[in-house]
């Protein structure tokens, strides 16, 4: 399935790397606006507008990189029901295998399958209740 986000999607810097490596990380919350201050103060990150049609979300960068190292999100649309947290996107070798593992290990898929860059990604619970978005491409 290919999600239409509505708008032109916004470029993320997901590099092809290592297998079990995190790619991404995003925090979505309520008001994304006070919430990307609260980082700009507390760690020095600089935010980069993403516009996402109707508001903006944030890529947020290091004081001395223009590469982004974050993404703060407002909890709209496909992330309306996102409890506010920070969700890390990890790189799989087979993400159609990986989803059936979380399956069988008595994890659930709570999104998925969506589409970006050429690779698939779920949001997945684990067991213990914890939540993770896996990334990669079908190789089965």
């Amino acid at each position: 399935m290919r999600v239409d986000w509505g708008f032109e999607q916004p470029e993320m810097t997901m590099m092809k790397s290592s297998i079990g490596s995190i790619e991404w990380r995003d925090l979505t919350v309520s008001d994304a606006e006070s919430i990307k201050r609260f980082y700009q103060d507390v760690v020095g990150w600089r935010a980069d507008p993403v516009s996402m049609g109707e508001y903006n979300d944030f890529n947020m960068t290091t004081a001395d990189s223009d590469e982004p190292v974050a993404g703060i999100c407002h909890a709209r649309g496909d992330n309306a029901d996102q409890p506010a947290q920070w969700m890390m996107y990890v790189r799989v070798a087979d993400i159609s295998a990986s989803v059936a593992t979380v399956k069988q290990l008595g994890g659930s898929l709570l999104r998925g399958p969506s589409e970006y860059a050429g690779d698939q990604y779920y949001v997945i619970k684990d067991p213990a209740g914890a939540v993770i978005t896996l990334y990669g491409a079908t190789q089965s």
